[in-house]
This record gives structure tokens, sequence and C-alpha cells, in this order.
């Protein structure tokens, strides 16, 4: 699925996604991803959901998301209150959904001007 901005600005947006990849900038990944607004889009070292820790997490804090969006790949999954709860502990919220979901929430909450942080998993074939 193709997705575009309103309106062109210089803030990293997901342009399209699809089985297997995520573009962001049209420029396509195919690895999970941390993106947030500004910066450049950074590779998460984590490609299955099961393999997530509470230190992904705790990585997060350096860039002061006041959100977090957790796209899990083709199917929505919770993660278990103990590894996000450094997150929780200073009021960050913590939002789980599918990766297409994620992708185009993401792009909502950056229009809005929000601190969003999307971690967009992009699981390996088992």
């Amino acid at each position: 699925m193709k997705l575009h901005a309103d309106q062109p600005n210089a803030l990293n947006t997901v342009t399209s996604y699809g089985p297997g990849y995520i573009e962001i900038n049209m420029v396509r990944h195919t690895q999970s991803v941390l993106v947030m607004p500004e910066g450049e889009i950074q590779p998460w070292p984590v490609q299955r959901f099961e393999d997530l820790e509470p230190a992904h997490f705790e990585g997060l804090l350096a860039h002061s998301p006041e959100v977090v969006l957790l796209g899990t790949g083709s199917r929505l999954r919770f993660p278990h209150p103990r590894l996000t709860a450094s997150l929780a502990r200073l009021h960050v919220g913590v939002d789980a959904m599918d990766l297409q979901a994620a992708c185009r929430t993401y792009n909502i909450l950056m229009a809005e001007g929000r601190k969003v942080a999307a971690i967009l998993l992009l699981e390996e074939p088992a």
C-alpha cells in the first residue's frame, strides 16, 4: 500500500509498506527499524517479536518520546509489561499494533507534531 503525506515536509514519513518491506521517505527498508519524525532511520536489532528484551525499550529513553508505537509484524501481539516497564515509569505510552496500523498511526501522530517513536518489526520468515 502506498501512503502519501497531505503536505510535503522534511519529517520522516512512511511512504509505502508491503510484505517484507517498509518505505520511509521513499527509501526501502527490508529489516526492522526505529523511526522518529526527525533524525536518521535506525536499524532495530530485533527481527522477531519473541526476541524483544527490556533493554531494547530502555534504549528509547534517550530519545525522550511521548509515545512509542510497536508494529508487531503481520499480526497484533502485546509485549509483556516487564518489557516496557522503563517507559511506563516515565509515563511514556506504548501502543502495540500490527505493522500496517503502526505505519498509518505513526504518520498521523508525526503530522500532528507529536514526539512519536515507531518500532517497525519486519519479521524474518520462520
